[in-house]
């Protein structure tokens, strides 16, 4: 067998191709080409990841309450740490957006596991909080920060311990499909690396990467979301404080070692690129924080923005390419790639080397065809 030649090629080397990279190498030769001169260098360096099990759509949920496990009581064997670090969420509620706040109480207090609080309770959890206009809030205690570093690097562990290879600097150039031979040759920087089936992980680009493998496009929006980090007022500690979100999205606020992450909540539409934070979103972000808790922010102590991409339903694209063989697709995690891994990428590598996976449908009570990318070409009237 040649150097370059492999059972599967999974092209990305973010939280999805690092995943399922980790999953298949046990059973089959693979490589993760990574465009970047480090793994992760976009949406998943760049995501403020939280385990949030009311987070998403039903898929979504799903996919993330399937993950539990694994990030609350992980295998020592596979990091040496916790990947977790328990972090309240506090939904809150203002008169100015009171019909937003109703709305998601009475969507998201029933199905949850989250109770309401008065903006009393709500001040003490957070004491920057102004308490004019703020009538009560909805704390989801079961939240989580996840430790996104100690996450993928165990997967690069567990992927080079079975004999997996991540290469860097790998960007794909080109790709066919040698019908007479029946495997993919991927043109990179680095050589022609060769294999059967070829996984596209490749986060905002994965449309680009199709479109060189001559597979048709799935329609990947991705859309940019910016960050900044901000002092804390002087004298407050908020290392306890929960993660403050409005109620119609629109801003959050979290703890992070020291100082106070700050957001927008926005979705702008972006092309696939290294995206940068926006100076007005992170100006309307410093406003939002104002309006909040009264915290005037003098400086920002660093910026930086990312890309979150989705398709039109908003959940994962996994599964083989109905009309090119051994092209699979695991694309559109949207911000909910984090949180999701563990069960996603265990998933999609038993569909890459078509083990049964009723079972885990079944569990989840989905479907094969809620992933698949099939669906996302058929008549609007026939996906259910």
């Amino acid at each position: 067998m040649d150097e370059n030649e492999y059972d599967v090629l999974v092209v990305g080397g973010g939280i999805a191709g690092t995943g399922i990279a980790a999953h298949l190498a046990p059973s089959c030769r693979v490589a993760v080409l990574e465009m970047e001169e480090q793994p992760g260098l976009h949406s998943t360096g760049r995501s403020a990841a939280l385990f949030v099990a009311g987070y998403g759509n039903r898929v979504v949920r799903a996919l993330t309450l399937a993950s539990r496990k694994f990030f609350f009581s992980p295998d020592p064997r596979f990091c040496e740490g916790a990947l977790v670090n328990k972090r309240k969420i506090m939904i809150i509620g203002r008169a100015e957006k009171r019909e937003a706040f109703e709305q998601f109480v009475a969507h998201e207090l029933p199905a949850g596991n989250l109770e309401w609080i008065s903006a009393e309770v709500a001040l003490e959890l957070c004491p920057v909080l102004h308490l004019d206009g703020l009538i009560g809030a909805v704390l989801d205690v079961d939240a989580a920060d996840i430790e996104v570093h100690a996450l993928q690097h165990g997967y690069i562990r567990q992927l080079k311990s079975h004999g997996g290879q991540l290469f860097v600097n790998a960007r794909v150039e080109g790709a066919t499909f040698d019908q007479a031979a029946g495997r993919w040759d991927v043109e990179t920087p680095l050589g022609v690396f060769r294999a059967p089936i070829l996984v596209n992980a490749a986060g905002a680009w994965a449309d680009e990467v199709a479109a060189k493998a001559g597979v048709k496009p799935i329609g990947i929006e991705p859309r940019r979301r910016t960050a900044a980090l901000v002092d804390v007022p002087e004298g407050l500690d908020s290392k306890d404080w929960p993660m403050v979100l409005d109620a119609d999205e629109s801003f959050y606020m979290k703890p992070d070692a020291g100082l106070l992450l700050i957001s927008p909540a926005d979705e702008t539409l972006s092309e696939p690129e290294d995206v940068q934070p926006d100076e007005l979103d992170v100006a309307i972000a410093a406003d939002r924080l104002q309006q909040l808790t009264g915290i005037e922010v003098r400086r920002i102590k660093s910026k930086w923005a990312g890309l979150r991409s989705f398709v039109g339903d908003r959940s994962p694209v996994v599964g083989f390419a109905t009309e090119n063989p051994g092209f699979f697709w695991l694309a559109a995690q949207g911000g909910y790639g984090i949180q999701t891994a563990p069960a996603l990428s265990s998933l999609a590598a038993k569909l890459v080397l078509k083990l049964p996976v009723h079972d885990e449908f079944e569990a989840m009570k989905i479907r094969e065809e809620d992933l698949s990318p099939a669906r996302l070409y058929q008549p609007a009237e026939q996906v259910r």
